[in-house]
């Protein structure tokens, strides 16, 4: 063999290994980018989670609280150890908040934002801070977990889960109440 197929073949072995190592390069940043993008979705979805659980613990405080104050219900716990356990788990709440500040896109933190103000006027007007009638009460109620489902889609586009929570597939749902409570 001449010098120059000589040169055209270690060329071509140069070429060869050039394209394999920019091939496997490649691949491998991008497999390692998905493995990161995969592990901040399980995070994010971890503190989303978390955040729906701290805010429903608040919620479902707050209505055991305002039912025994108004007399709709009886309970072993006094007004005070309700309040506290509201206390401890407004606290949780806000520090479930502050994860999503640091993992959510835009949507998402706007989405909380909103939350966390509609669930505070449920705490206030159940400790008394905010005065208002029963069907008020109610009117919150569904203020929030309507601001509960806004945030579910919010979280879900973040996350790339397709379909929605609200929409036209799903019809609007009012509160779930006992029959005795229904024309109260």
């Amino acid at each position: 063999m001449d010098t120059g197929g000589q040169l055209v073949t270690i060329a071509a072995v140069l070429l060869g290994a050039l394209t394999t190592y920019l091939t496997n390069h490649f691949t491998e940043r991008s497999r390692l980018r998905h493995e990161r993008a995969a592990r901040w979705d399980e995070r994010k979805l971890a503190a989303y989670e978390g955040y729906i659980d701290t805010v429903r613990a608040c919620i479902f405080l707050a209505v055991h609280l305002y039912e025994v104050r108004e007399g709709i219900r009886q309970s072993d716990q006094d007004e005070g150890q309700i309040l506290t356990e509201m206390s401890e788990a407004g606290r949780l709440r806000g520090r479930a908040f502050e994860r999503i500040m640091l993992l959510a896109g835009d949507h998402v933190i706007e989405a909380a934002h909103e939350l966390n103000a509609t669930a505070q006027k449920v705490d206030w007007q159940a400790n008394g801070k905010l005065p208002g009638t029963l069907e008020e009460w109610r009117d919150q109620n569904r203020a929030v977990f309507n601001a509960i489902n806004a945030f579910h889609d919010a979280a879900r586009q973040d996350l790339g889960v397709s379909g929605r929570v609200t929409g036209e597939q799903h019809p609007e749902r009012d509160l779930l109440l006992p029959p005795s409570q229904r024309s109260t």
